[in-house]
Parts: C-alpha cells; sequence; structure tokens
C-alpha cells in the first residue's frame, strides 16, 4: 500500500479528519458516501486503538478462556486452552500489526490517506509535517484518548505496561499485578489468570466497575476471587520498586508483593495536547467540546469519540462520527439540519443511551442511566432488581448466577436503564438499548414475547415483578 507521500504543497479536500480510527473512519467514510471529497490523517495504524490494541485484542485474549468455562459448567465436557495458541489468534486479528487492509479499504472508499502527525493550523487548515491540507468545509478532530498514569512512589523507576503492552504481550507473566478496577484492569486481570499467571488486582476505590450498577462490580469481584485472582479492594498502592531479577514490588501498607509485570489501567483522558488547538483559540489538554451535532467552532470545526469525553466507547465514537459525517454534508449543501433529541443530525444517544459490555465472565451488560444517576438526574425512578433465573439460564449453564436490573421512569413508565450481570448476557443488551432509546412504555413492553427457553425470558420476570409492586 503507497500511502500519500509527504510534500511542500497544499491539498484542498472538503473534509479533513485528524485520526483515523473506527471514528475517524466512519467520519470520513460518511462525509465521501454524501459527495464530498476527504482527507484520513494518521499517525499509526489505520484502524486505531480499537482495532490493534484495545478492543479486539482484548476479547481475542478473553474470549477461549470463557468458553473454557462455559464448557467446564455442564456435565461431561473436558477443556483446557492453549497460551500459545491464544496469543496467535490474536496476532491473527490485529494482522500482526499490519494495517494494510484497513488502508485499502480507506482509498477503496474513494478516502486519502495521509500518513504523519496532523495539528491544526489556524482555521480551516491542518498541517501535516511539510504538507498543508485545506479543508473546504469541515475538519474533524477523532484523535481519541491517552492512558491517566497516576502519582505513585517509584512507578517511574518501574517497567510498566499500559493497556497497549497488554493487549500485544508475546508471553504470559508467571505473576501479573493491576493497578486499576475499571474495565480495563477487570477484563486483562481475567484474561491473564485464565492464561495462567497469578494476578493481583489493587484497586483504590471500594468497589469495581464504579461507573455500573453496584450488582455489577460486586458479582465480577465475587467470581475473579472464586478462580483465584487476588482482589484488593479499598487498597491503594503505597509505592513501588524494582524487585530481584527483573521482578517488579508492589508496596501495600506493611505488605510486598513481587509480579513479573504491572499493568497500569487507572483510566484515560481525551487526547487534545498536540493537536494545534491553540493555533484556533482553544485550549490543549481539554475535551474539545460539542454540541450534538459534532460541532465544536464556528461552522467548520467538528469532533467526535473520545476527544470529547462525551461517551468514551469505540461504538459511540462511530455513532457520533455518522452523525458528524451527515451534518457536514448538509451544511456542505445547505440543507437545514435536524438537530432535534434523535434528530439524524443530533447525537442524543450520548445523554440517554449509551450501551456498554464488560466482556468479563460474567459480562456486563448495560445502558442509559444506572439507578444513582437517574436519581442524582431528579427522575422519579423504581428500580427493580431480580436474579436470572429462568429456564434458559439453567439450560445455559448449571448453576447459572446472574442479575438484572431494570430503572423505570414512574410518571412515564419507560425504562431510563437496564443492566445484566452473566455469562452470555452481552448480545441481550441491544433489546435493552431498542427499549430505552424508543422510550417503549412498559405497557407495550409487555406485548414483547420472549422466546422460550433463551435467557431473554428474565424480560417477564422484571415486568412481573414491577407489575406485582406497583
Amino acid at each position: 500500500m503507497t500511502a500519500v507521500p509527504s510534500a511542500a504543497a497544499d491539498d484542498e479536500f472538503d473534509v479533513v479528519v485528524i485520526g483515523a480510527g473506527p471514528t475517524g473512519e466512519n467520519a470520513a467514510d460518511y462525509a465521501v458516501r454524501n459527495g464530498l471529497t476527504a482527507a484520513l490523517v494518521e499517525s499509526e495504524l489505520i484502524g486505531g486503538e480499537c482495532s490493534y490494541w484495545a478492543c479486539i485484542p482484548s476479547k481475542a485474549l478473553l474470549r477461549n478462556g470463557h468458553v473454557v468455562a462455559a464448557a467446564r459448567r455442564l456435565p461431561g465436557i473436558e477443556a483446557s486452552l492453549d497460551p500459545a495458541a491464544v496469543l496467535a489468534r490474536r496476532d491473527s486479528f490485529v494482522h500482526d500489526l499490519h494495517d494494510d487492509s484497513q488502508a485499502e479499504w480507506a482509498e477503496g472508499a474513494g478516502i486519502t490517506v495521509v500518513r504523519g502527525v496532523g495539528r491544526l493550523d489556524g482555521e480551516r487548515t491542518v498541517r501535516v509535517g511539510d504538507r498543508v491540507l485545506r479543508a473546504r468545509h469541515a475538519v474533524v478532530v477523532a484523535t481519541g484518548s491517552v492512558p491517566v498514569r497516576p502519582l505513585v512512589e517509584g512507578l517511574d523507576s518501574v517497567r510498566t505496561w499500559g493497556s497497549r503492552e497488554a493487549t500485544t504481550a508475546s508471553s504470559v507473566p508467571a505473576r501479573f499485578g493491576v493497578l486499576g478496577g475499571g474495565v480495563v484492569g477487570c477484563e486483562l486481570a481475567q484474561a491473564f489468570s485464565r492464561l495462567g499467571s497469578r494476578v493481583t488486582l489493587v484497586n483504590h476505590g471500594s468497589r469495581l466497575l464504579p461507573s455500573a450498577e453496584p450488582v455489577a462490580g460486586e458479582r465480577v469481584a465475587a467470581a475473579m476471587r472464586d478462580e483465584g485472582i487476588d482482589v484488593r479492594l479499598d487498597q491503594g498502592l503505597d509505592a513501588v520498586s524494582p524487585g530481584p531479577g527483573d521482578s517488579i514490588v508492589l508496596h501495600l501498607g506493611d505488605e510486598r508483593i513481587e509480579v513479573d509485570e504491572l499493568l497500569v489501567a487507572t483510566g484515560r483522558r481525551p487526547n487534545t495536547d498536540d493537536v494545534g488547538l491553540d493555533t484556533v483559540g482553544l485550549e490543549p489538554g481539554a475535551p474539545l467540546a460539542v454540541d450534538d451535532s459534532g460541532l465544536a467552532l464556528g461552522d467548520w470545526l467538528h469532533a467526535a469519540g473520545d476527544v470529547t469525553g462525551r461517551a468514551p466507547l469505540t461504538h459511540m465514537g462511530k455513532y457520533a462520527a455518522r452523525i458528524v459525517g451527515a451534518a457536514i454534508a448538509a451544511r456542505a449543501a445547505g440543507r437545514p439540519l435536524d438537530t432535534g433529541p434523535w434528530g439524524e443530525h443530533s447525537a442524543t444517544a450520548d445523554h440517554a443511551a449509551v450501551p456498554q459490555v464488560v466482556f468479563t465472565d460474567p459480562e456486563v451488560a448495560s445502558v442509559g442511566l444506572t439507578a444513582d444517576r437517574a436519581r442524582d438526574a431528579g427522575r422519579p425512578v423504581r428500580v427493580v432488581e431480580i436474579d436470572i433465573a429462568v429456564a434458559g439460564s439453567s439450560l445455559q449453564a448449571d448453576g447459572y448466577t446472574g442479575s438484572a436490573t431494570m430503572v423505570v421512569d414512574t410518571e412515564r413508565e419507560v425504562l431510563l436503564g437496564v443492566t445484566f450481570v452473566g455469562q452470555d448476557v452481552a448480545e441481550m443488551v441491544h433489546a435493552a438499548t431498542i427499549a430505552v432509546v424508543g422510550e417503549v412504555p412498559l405497557a407495550r413492553l409487555w406485548h414483547a414475547v420472549p422466546s422460550f427457553p433463551t435467557v431473554s425470558e428474565v424480560w417477564l420476570r422484571l415486568l412481573e415483578t414491577y407489575r406485582a409492586g406497583a
């Protein structure tokens, strides 16, 4: 694949997109589909963080272990996994960190790929090395997010992994330390535990997955402990220091724990430090604030995805990018924008209907508001929380354990949020997403009959429980 060369030249496009992750790809693609020309600027790999270092490789690392665990929950099945085969399968999904196929897709879609670091250089202008790209209609910033590194004594004196190093690891450490109990920390702690590591997870907060319903963190922590992960809650990491050989010593009060690798998974922040925001009067380092059409400044500067800080998930970035691409095309054609709630050019779901799956075992699949967030927003709510105990779950696994939580707006009797925790619940979340986005009244939802015998029968139990308490 031959990329567009850097040269001392001015190039004009209708749209210039900085960042070629899934968000940037979608923004450029939707612009081109609407008859505009687009340049896509990327300094690393076309496809971005999710394709090579986050969503895809982490799920590849997790999948085999989950299948083995699920198989062992059924009688008459013996199952095991080969860590080397898992790592090889992971490599196949990330194409050994080569992006030829992604770049070929982009150019095949009519998008011009420009390799290099893209920075704003004044209005409608992006500089990539010696090359100057000018946008007739819009610039889209889709530069994603970067890890947050905590202030821990000695952390800079030892070798550490971020999520990139963990998801691209060429071997499985015998002793694995994880700092942080969010999504990345939990998923990778369990992935490496099931690949053979002895894992210690240290979390400063009182529960794992703090942005989810409390039951989610409780059940994930219990499952991790049951399989031998040492989960330390309400415990900060006081310091780290080099240990014998190449080991790393974790200082937890008076206790010392040696690990072979330490994953620092303490969150991410919008990547706006070095994209030239200062050249257009905006503050570097801060989230790039946008309206629901993705507009950040004037009628030309747009942003989408993690860089905005709105809903930092790959699928939400792709959603926002589709909105942005369509909005840019409408403005370019002089058409009015539909920016009302749930309009064609309004990323309304960012506020009320963000779906997410945490791919631990048990999985956590959720959409919309938690009970606490709904109450904080002043909504009149009633919460129904039940065990997942239906014919479908009993057939899915012996001793199946899980929970379902439904947050209901009692004035309108519509769903504000739903959370499922359990084996194989990820594929159930889209039904909940449709119910939340569509604001389907519970009286109508009662007529959405779940097939027997599936885990989705839990919907009937949730509605019955809600009616019984009315």
